[in-house]
């Protein structure tokens, strides 16, 4: 593939892309946009996920045909705050996971855990954290909620759902992964101090919204709260005995009316009805017509992505309403989905 992409601006600037009238570098602006695959270093490939293309640019200066097409290396200004070595083996499954530690403070930090998408599977840990921007979790805006918070996000060497024969599974039986999983949460929790354990928070999309919910439901005393976008348990697997385990676990759940891969009437809506209906009380549910562009830069209200992709909102920080269309309240304060889960506490 190949092709022509659009500049927006041009500037003078330092290395780091500051505006720098007498800087040696020239800084390009370019065009992104959904509808661009050009444009993205990464792209999704049905039945090998989100990969890295060779990906290259040539930069010529019409006016002196100066010619710019040697790579010297990329920056991630917020993704390489991430540690991307980590690994951890049980049994026989290696996990590969990128965490984030918050500056040094006097306080023990909460933990703030997410399970990706089908699509970031693998070996390469950078993915999980750039293919649905999860990375956001280390942002100032969103570090400022917590006062600081680690960041853990474990990558699963196929995808979470896959059962022993490697297929999906829905709940119907048990996954390959989950054990390995809790084992490596409880390791990186047990070689760090500095999180607090009364505040570990467990987030995951689709297959790891998956996840996430088959953690709770396993472990519901180890997880302070639970924050789940497109959720892929399906309500028909999951028993009275176990809704009761866990009313009593704040959850906020995001997802689309025009999801068509994870259908809401047969994952989130009746969980979330058999858990009010349990009496859990700190329960949340957002729920969209549809996935539209918060940035304004495609079209706003106009532009709406796949309806899989809820946790655009999530990971923005942008879920406020519950199902009713009402604010979210903490001590009758309206709050996000990040405001509200810094509240959270055992």
């Amino acid at each position: 593939m190949s092709g022509e992409r659009e500049v927006l601006n041009a500037y003078a600037s330092d290395e780091n892309g500051n505006i720098n009238a007498d800087g040696k570098h020239t800084t390009l602006v370019l065009a992104v946009s959904p509808n661009k695959p050009i444009a993205s270093p990464i792209q999704y490939f049905r039945g090998s996920g989100n990969n890295w293309v060779d990906y290259k640019l040539t930069v010529i200066n019409t006016a002196t045909q100066n010619i710019w097409n040697k790579e010297v290396y990329r920056d991630f200004p917020l993704i390489n705050q991430f540690d991307l070595t980590g690994k951890y083996t049980h049994k026989d499954v290696t996990m590969s996971y990128a965490s984030f530690s918050p500056k040094k403070s006097m306080a023990k930090a909460p933990l703030l855990i997410w399970l990706h998408g089908g699509g970031e599977g693998g070996t390469d840990p950078l993915i999980p954290i750039i293919g649905n921007r999860a990375a956001n979790y280390a942002s100032e805006e969103i570090q400022s909620i917590f006062e600081g918070a680690y960041v853990l996000a474990p990558q699963c060497p196929g995808a979470w759902m896959h059962n022993k024969s490697g297929s999906s599974t829905h709940g119907e039986e048990d996954d390959i992964y989950n054990e390995g999983l809790m084992a490596l949460i409880e390791n990186y929790v047990n070689t760090h101090p500095g999180i607090d354990k009364n505040r570990i928070y467990l987030g995951g999309c689709s297959n790891g919204g998956y996840m996430t919910l088959k953690l709770i439901l396993k472990h519901p005393s180890y997880f302070t709260a639970g924050f789940i976008s497109s959720l892929a348990y399906q309500s028909e697997y999951i028993t009275d005995d176990q809704i009761a385990s866990i009313k009593n676990v704040p959850l906020w759940f995001v997802h689309s009316k025009d999801d068509k891969t994870t259908l809401a009437e047969k994952t989130v809506i009746p969980v979330y009805n058999r858990l009010k209906a349990a009496g859990a009380s700190d329960l949340y549910f957002s729920f969209y017509d549809h996935v539209k562009d918060i940035t304004g830069v495609y079209g706003g209200d106009n532009f709406s992505y796949n309806g899989h992709w809820s946790w655009v909102y999530l990971h923005a920080n942008e879920c406020r309403l519950d199902i009713d269309g009402k604010p979210v309240k903490v001590n009758n304060i309206p709050v996000n989905i990040m405001q509200w889960l810094s509240f959270q506490k055992k």
